[in-house]
């Protein structure tokens, strides 16, 4: 089982895929059984997905660190790249592990190359500071965050997707045990207070910035990510019509990591500014 010590007496679980010189960085609760972050190896990347500290494989936490956990992990991201001797790198996350994106961006922004940012919000501040996790461990009913599966006409994408719903349970918390059901991260950037700061600091991301999301989203809503968009200098939105928080990324696997590719290809050849050559080849 790969792990690694971070920093003194603490030890994360990670996987690795990959061989290539350039590297993509995630970290997050759990995996799902299909994952474009993962399917990044096939694209000559190098990829490492780390199980955020206090959750799964990694050491868990007796202290509930509530926000406070969104710069603990940014900054074991730091030392796992450290102790790995990686100095730049691309972070890619999902939801929860584009928050952790986010508050790399805010500290160390100056060591990423570029940001997959996939259903990444992040929340209007001015709505409230309840996250949907905090929601479901108060019991409350909440929007679905899937796509039924009969949904899909082509029945291998029903299958991916009915797996992809089995796995799901993972987010509502039905596997976790009771130590990690206690955390409560809450939401990221709780710390800017108000949206007019949430937009101030989005607008300080220089780095390439690639956003991706469904339209039937309830966390991560379109309106909250073309806001994204619009605030960061060099990005790019892909919107899917008609899905909902955990697809297409996890059901059409291939496309989806294709897109990443695409963005981040452009991002090495041009030096980090993803329009450079678009702009001068036209």
């Amino acid at each position: 089982m790969p792990m690694i010590e971070i920093s003194e007496g603490v030890h994360i679980h990670f996987e690795e895929y990959g061989e290539g010189d350039k590297t993509v960085i995630c970290s997050m609760i759990d995996y799902p059984r299909y994952s474009s972050i993962r399917d990044l190896c096939k694209f000559g990347y190098h990829v490492y997905l780390l199980t955020n500290r206090g959750f799964g494989k990694s050491d868990h936490s007796d202290i509930d660190y509530g926000a406070g956990w969104w710069d603990i992990w940014a900054g074991d991201v730091i030392h796992f790249a450290d102790k790995k001797g990686i100095g730049k790198f691309v972070y890619a996350g999902d939801s929860h592990g584009a928050g952790t994106g986010w508050h790399l961006c805010k500290d160390y922004q100056n060591r990423l190359n570029a940001f997959v940012a996939i259903v990444p919000g992040p929340y209007n501040l001015d709505e409230g500071f309840v996250s949907y996790r905090t929601r479901i461990l108060r019991g409350e009913k909440v929007k679905p965050m899937e796509i039924p599966p009969e949904t899909f006409e082509d029945q291998a994408v029903m299958e991916r997707a009915r797996r992809d719903k089995e796995y799901m349970a993972v987010e509502q918390l039905d596997h976790q045990s009771p130590e990690e059901k206690k955390l409560d991260y809450k939401r990221p950037l709780l710390d800017l207070q108000n949206e007019a700061n949430t937009q101030a600091f989005l607008k300080g991301i220089t780095i390439p910035t690639l956003i991706i999301g469904g339209t039937e989203d309830p966390i991560s809503r379109p309106d909250l990510m073309l806001r994204t968009v619009e605030c960061i200098p060099h990005s790019k939105l892909l919107l899917y019509h008609g899905f909902s928080h955990n697809e297409p990324w996890r059901i059409f696997v291939e496309e989806v990591s294709s897109e990443i590719a695409f963005f981040l290809n452009n991002v090495f050849e041009n030096e980090g500014h993803y329009y450079k050559k678009i702009i001068n080849d036209n």
